[in-house]
C-alpha cells in the first residue's frame, strides 16, 4: 500500500459528501460523477458500510426528488453518467440501477429520440451520421477526454451484461483516437489546432487506456495496439516527471506550474499497469512512489487537492494555459485523486490497518458478515 493512501481516500470521500452538486446545463457535471464513482470504489475496497450508505442515500435522491438533474443522453460528457448507476448495480444487484445506467451506454452507439440533441434521432448532424455509418459512436469528436468518458461507461455495460460488443466497439473507437492524435513520443496535443501538451488532456487518455486494458480480453484484435500505445505513453511520462514527482500544466514546459489533476491521472494509469505487469516494476515503481509523495503533499487537511487546473477549452496560445485558474478542491482533481488512492490501496495486497479490513474485499462480503472487524 502507498503511504497515507487510506487516510487520503477517507478524507477525499467524506469531503465529497459535504460538497454540493456541481451542475452543467442544470445537470450533474461529469467531474462530480467521477468523484462519486471514486468514492464509491473506495467504500467498497475498504469495506466502509457507513460511507457506502451515505453515498447511496445521496445518489437515490437523483432517482426521486432530484431526478431533473439526471444528464440527458445527447453528448459524450453526459452519457458517461451511466457508469455510476451501473457501479451501484454491481454492488447491490438492484435492477433499478441497471435500468437507469444501461441506456447511457446503449445510446452512445444507438441514438433514440432525445439522444441527438433534439426531439428525434433524425436531429443528428451529417458528421454524426457518418461516424455511425463507419461503426463509431455518433458522439465521436476526437477530443482526448472522450477516451475516458466512453471507456468507463462501455466497460461497465460489459460487466453488467457480459456482451463483448461493449468492449469491442470501445477498443475500435480508441484505436481511431490513437491513430489520429497520438504523437511519435506517445503524448498528445490538446487538439490538432492546439499544439500543446496540456496535462489533463493527456491524463484523460492515460486513464482511459488503463481502464479499458484492465478488462479488454487479450484476443481482442485491438488489444496489442492499445497496449503498445499505453507503454509508449508511460515511457514518455517517466521522462517528463518533475523533481517533486509531479507533472506540469504543459507537460514539456519546465517553467510551468505543477498541476495535480494530471498528476493524479498519470499516477492512476501507471499504478494500474504496474500492478498488472504491463510495465516493469524496476522502472515505474519509483515513478509512482515519487508521484504519490508529491501528490500527497498537495492535499489539504480537509481532503481538498490544491493546484487543480480549472476547466479548460483548447487554445492556440501557450500563455493561455499558463494563466488558467488554479483551484483547490475542484472535482477535476478530487476524482482522479480517489482513482489513484483506490489502485494504491492494493498495490501490495496489503491489509488496511486503520480499518482492520482487507483491501479489495467487497461490500457484499461486509453485508454477509464475511469480514472480520
Amino acid at each position: 500500500m502507498l503511504p497515507n493512501v487510506l487516510e487520503a481516500g477517507k478524507k477525499a470521500a467524506c469531503r465529497f459528501l459535504e460538497t454540493p452538486h456541481l451542475f452543467y446545463n442544470n445537470t450533474i457535471h461529469y467531474a462530480e460523477t467521477f468523484t462519486w464513482y471514486g468514492a464509491l470504489q473506495y467504500a467498497e475496497l475498504t469495506g466502509d458500510k457507513s460511507l457506502f450508505s451515505s453515498l447511496r442515500k445521496k445518489f437515490d435522491l437523483l432517482c426521486s426528488e432530484e431526478r431533473q438533474y439526471l444528464p440527458a443522453k445527447n453528448h459524450v460528457d453526459f452519457n458517461m453518467f451511466g457508469c455510476l448507476p451501473l457501479e451501484f448495480y454491481r454492488l447491490t444487484g438492484e435492477e433499478r440501477y441497471r435500468a437507469l445506467g444501461m441506456p447511457y451506454a446503449d445510446t452512445q452507439w444507438d441514438p433514440v429520440p432525445s439522444a441527438g440533441g433534439g426531439d428525434n434521432a433524425a436531429d443528428l448532424t451529417e458528421e454524426q451520421r457518418e461516424w455511425l455509418r463507419r461503426g463509431y459512436s455518433w458522439q465521436t469528436r476526437l477530443w482526448m477526454d472522450d477516451m475516458y468518458m466512453i471507456a468507463i461507461v462501455q466497460s461497465h455495460a460489459f460487466k453488467v451484461t457480459g456482451d463483448r460488443k461493449y468492449l469491442d466497439r470501445t477498443a475500435r473507437e480508441m484505436v481511431l483516437y490513437l491513430d489520429r492524435l497520438q504523437r511519435p513520443d506517445g503524448l498528445f496535443y490538446h487538439a490538432p489546432d492546439a499544439p500543446f501538451l496540456w496535462g489533463r488532456a493527456n491524463g484523460w487518455m492515460a486513464a482511459g487506456m488503463a481502464e479499458l486494458l484492465k478488462i479488454l480480453p487479450r484476443d481482442n484484435p485491438d488489444f496489442s495496439r492499445i497496449m503498445q500505445s499505453y507503454r509508449l505513453m508511460a515511457e514518455s511520462l517517466g521522462n517528463h516527471q518533475g523533481p517533486e514527482g509531479l507533472w506540469k500544466q504543459l507537460i514539456d514546459e519546465p517553467g510551468f506550474w505543477n498541476e495535480t489533476s494530471c498528476t493524479a491521472m498519470f499516477t492512476f494509469a501507471l499504478l494500474t499497469g504496474l500492478k498488472r505487469g504491463w510495465i516493469p516494476a524496476g522502472v515505474y515503481r519509483p515513478v509512482v512512489e515519487r508521484a504519490w509523495k508529491g501528490l500527497y503533499s498537495c492535499i489539504e487537511d480537509t481532503g481538498d487537492l490544491r493546484e487543480v487546473c480549472a476547466g479548460t477549452p483548447k487554445s492556440g496560445s501557450k500563455q493561455f494555459y499558463y494563466d488558467r485558474p488554479r483551484i483547490t478542491g475542484d472535482y477535476h482533481g478530487q476524482a482522479p485523486l480517489l482513482w489513484c488512492v483506490n489502485e494504491g490501496l492494493s498495490l501490495d495486497n496489503a491489509v488496511c490497518p486503520q480499518s482492520n479490513r482487507l483491501c479489495g474485499q467487497t461490500l457484499n462480503n461486509v453485508e454477509k458478515g464475511n469480514i472480520q472487524h
